[in-house]
């Protein structure tokens, strides 16, 4: 999650029916500024994501203007909790002149809100789960919490406590626990290959073994690139995430909490959902920045929190606040939930999309 990958930053988009994924990569002046990679100035992440989104955007609609009066909805995950709200800002600036836009909602995963509330979430949530120990507990929340390392890790000066206190942590949460879902094994050649994927032993055979080293090895395939008419500029090899590009890393303690505040007195609807097994951005953070943001608002509960279902099982738990704003888990999903739980996670979109409260029964 710390790594910010350029090439893979893509958009999910919705516009009842129609689905597609938008990447940044699409855009040619960023084609350019890729093939001149010596001697460029670190790229602002945030800078251009939102607005070349923008952009490819405008030009999708009028190539296709039959779907510009849909619904459209945006969803995104993780470093989406910047990007995706950031974009809709910008949807709502310029629908004030040009009215192209019929946004109608935006759905965060396990999103980086707000930087010290998310990340120092993870220390309640590794002891909770028995990742750590009541004395590294302690220090991890005492001596030096997850963003003060991660802060002091990007300005390249990483004090001695901190380097102490990370040390314990590692070394007793263990590189064969996925991060991302914590209650799963892991694929052993993916842990050596420093890639987590999520194993079929306890998810069952619906989930295909090591599917990210597949993936990977798959898009390197010549005639697969010679298809999607993907070319590698500066890069050997196509990998999930990318080191290429020297990014703004600090941009990632800018919060993006008060973007969605806007937008909620903006009148767009927004869902923020967690894949309850993820330790990389807890639950336990965005259910707290979720029930802040209502409170400033004054938005009164419409939903008290309680369980939903998909079938005859829980799929998790929610609360709405003024029927604009809520927050929902998603039971047994890593930090990506619709790959680990798509069937809960499709019952959660469908609410969504519909306007309806998640099922209350089954």
């Amino acid at each position: 999650m710390l790594s910010l990958p350029w090439k893979t930053v893509a958009l999910g988009l919705s516009l009842l029916g129609v689905w597609f994924s938008v990447e940044v990569e699409c855009f040619p002046a960023l084609f350019d500024r890729i093939s001149e990679l010596p001697g460029q100035p670190k790229v602002g992440f945030q800078q251009y994501s939102a607005r070349d989104n923008l952009v490819f955007l405008q030009n999708w609609f009028l190539k296709f203007p039959q779907y510009r009066n849909r619904s459209l909805f945006i969803t995104g995950e993780s470093y989406a909790g910047h990007y995706i709200p950031q974009l809709a800002e910008l949807m709502i600036q310029y629908n004030k002149k040009h009215k192209l836009f019929n946004l109608k909602g935006i759905a965060l995963g396990n999103p980086v809100l707000e930087f010290a509330t998310d990340f120092n979430s993870r220390a309640e949530f590794f002891w909770s789960h028995g990742l750590i120990s009541d004395s590294t507990y302690k220090m991890f929340t005492t001596s030096c919490n997850y963003s003060r390392y991660v802060s002091e890790y990007y300005r390249g000066a990483v004090s001695p406590i901190c380097s102490r206190v990370m040390s314990q942590v590692s070394t007793e949460t263990s590189r064969f626990v996925d991060k991302y879902d914590v209650t799963l094994d892991v694929c052993i050649s993916s842990v050596f290959s420093q890639s987590n994927v999520l194993t079929p032993q306890q998810v069952g055979e619906t989930i295909d073994v090591c599917v990210e080293d597949e993936t990977v090895n798959y898009l390197n395939r010549q005639d697969v690139q010679k298809a999607l008419r993907a070319r590698l500029l500066g890069i050997r090899k196509w990998t999930v995430c990318s080191n290429v590009l020297d990014y703004e890393l600090l941009d990632l303690e800018i919060p993006s909490i008060t973007i969605v505040s806007q937008l909620v007195k903006a009148g767009i609807p927004v869902m923020v959902y967690s894949g309850d097994q993820d330790s990389v951005i807890p639950l336990t953070g965005s259910r707290t920045l979720v029930n802040q943001l209502a409170k400033e608002l004054g938005l009164k509960t419409t939903v008290p929190y309680r369980v939903w279902f998909e079938g005859q099982q829980v799929g998790g738990w929610t609360q709405v606040y003024g029927n604009i704003l809520s927050f929902a888990t998603i039971r047994g999903a890593s930090h990506e939930a619709p790959f680990s739980q798509p069937e809960r996670s499709l019952v959660l979109f469908k609410s969504f999309l519909e306007g309806r409260p998640l099922p209350e029964a089954f």
